[in-house]
C-alpha cells in the first residue's frame, strides 16, 4: 500500500459505478461531470456513508474497504474531513464550540484552545464566540472548514464547498485554501459544477460520466487533449466539429473541415480517411485583420463573418460563422475596439493548427 488515497469501485446498480481515483498527500483532485455522474457518490464512499458492492478504498496505507476480503471500516474510524455546500454547522453552537465538535478525542481542556487555534489559521480569530446567524457566508465556510481540518483527517472532501457564498468570498477562499493546503500535505479532493474553479484549484482533474471515469490528467492535460468527444462537451470546449484525416506529412496532418483543409499537429495513428471529431481552444483562434503578419506553418487563416458579441468584462466572446459551422473565439476589449469588430462584419482568423486535437469519431 501506498500513502494517498486510491479508489477502485464498480456496480451495475442501484447507481452505476466503474470509478478509478488516485490523489496524492498534498495533491487536490477536481471531480467534474453533470449532474447524476456519481461525483457525490464516490466522496459518500470514501467516507464511508455509502458502501459500494465491490471495489476498494486505501488511504494513507490503510484499507478501508475491500468487498473481497469483507473488509468494511466504519465511518467514525475513517479519519475523512468534509466540508458541503450548505456549511452544517450547529446553529446553537459558537463558531469555537463548532470546531470543538471535531476533537472529541482531546482532553477538555485542550479543545477550545485548539479549535481557537484552527479559527486563526481561517481568518477568523476574534469571532469564536459568535453564533453561525452571525456570521457571513464566508465566515460560516471558514468555521466549517476549520472543523473538518482540526480532526487532523487522512483526506479532506470538498463537495460543492465554494457554491453559496458570493464570487468575491469564493475567490478568497480559494486564496486561503491554497495557503492551507502548502502547510497540509493530505490529499483533497473537490466536487464542483464550475469548470474554472476546478482548473483553477485542482492539480488534477478526473472527468465522470453515469459512474464512469472517463479521462483523469492536470488541467492542460485535458485541455489540450481530450480523449473524446463527450469529454470535451463536460470540459466546456465550445468549438467541438467533425472532420476527416485527409493526410500525414513531416511534422503535421492534413484535415477536411468542410470545404477547407487544416494544417494540425500530427496525428499519425489516425487511418488516412477516417472520420473524426476535432476541437480548437478558444484561445486557438486568433483576429488576424491585417494581409501578411508573420505566423508558424501551422497557421490555418480563414474568413468568417461575425454573428454575435457578447461582451465579458475586458474581453468579447465572438461568434464567427464559418460555412454552416459556428466558431468562437475572445478577443480582448481594447482589440475589438482598435479593430471596431461590429456584428454581421467578415473578417480574417487564424486557427493556430498546433493547438488542434483530433479524436476518433
Amino acid at each position: 500500500m501506498t500513502d494517498g488515497l486510491h479508489l477502485w469501485l464498480k456496480q451495475n446498480s442501484p447507481i452505476a459505478l466503474n470509478a478509478r481515483i488516485s490523489c496524492a498527500p498534498g495533491e487536490i483532485l477536481a471531480l467534474i461531470g453533470p449532474s447524476g455522474s456519481g461525483k457525490s457518490t464516490l466522496l459518500r464512499s470514501i467516507a464511508g456513508l455509502y458502501q459500494p458492492r465491490t471495489g476498494r478504498i486505501e488511504c494513507a496505507g490503510e484499507t478501508w474497504f475491500d468487498s473481497r476480503h469483507a473488509v468494511t471500516v466504519p465511518t467514525r474510524q475513517r479519519r475523512v474531513g468534509m466540508v458541503f455546500q450548505q456549511f452544517a454547522l450547529f446553529p446553537h453552537l459558537s463558531a469555537e464550540d463548532n470546531v470543538a465538535e471535531a476533537l472529541l478525542d482531546y482532553a477538555p481542556a485542550e479543545r477550545k484552545a485548539c479549535a481557537r487555534d484552527w479559527l486563526e489559521r481561517v481568518h477568523l480569530g476574534g469571532l469564536h464566540q459568535r453564533l453561525p446567524h452571525q456570521l457571513s457566508g464566508g465566515q460560516q465556510q471558514r468555521v466549517a472548514l476549520a472543523r473538518a481540518l482540526a480532526r487532523e483527517p487522512k483526506v479532506l472532501l470538498l463537495d460543492e464547498p465554494f457554491s453559496a457564498v458570493d464570487r468575491s468570498t469564493r475567490e478568497a477562499l480559494h486564496s486561503e485554501l491554497a495557503e492551507l493546503r502548502a502547510m497540509l500535505r493530505m490529499p483533497v479532493i473537490l466536487v464542483t459544477h464550475d469548470l474554472e474553479e476546478a482548473t483553477l484549484l485542482a492539480d488534477r482533474m478526473c472527468v465522470l460520466a453515469d459512474g464512469t471515469t472517463l479521462q483523469s490528467g492536470t488541467p492542460d492535460e485535458l485541455l489540450q487533449a481530450p480523449d473524446s468527444a463527450a469529454v470535451a462537451r463536460m470540459l466546456g470546449m465550445r468549438n467541438l466539429f467533425a472532420g476527416r484525416v485527409l493526410g500525414h506529412a513531416e511534422g503535421y496532418s492534413l484535415l477536411g473541415w468542410g470545404a477547407l483543409t487544416l494544417k494540425v499537429r500530427a496525428h499519425p495513428h489516425l487511418a488516412i480517411g477516417s472520420a473524426v471529431k476535432w476541437v480548437i481552444p478558444v484561445s486557438g483562434v486568433l483576429l488576424m485583420p491585417l494581409a501578411g503578419r508573420p505566423g508558424t506553418p501551422l497557421d490555418n487563416p480563414l474568413r468568417a463573418n461575425i454573428q454575435r458579441m457578447l461582451s465579458l468584462g475586458e474581453h468579447f466572446r465572438v461568434n464567427l460563422l464559418v460555412g454552416d459551422n459556428q466558431l468562437t473565439m475572445n478577443v480582448a476589449r481594447h482589440v475589438a475596439q482598435r479593430y471596431a469588430l461590429l456584428s454581421g462584419e467578415s473578417i480574417e482568423v487564424r486557427l493556430r493548427g498546433e493547438t488542434i486535437h483530433l479524436m476518433p469519431d
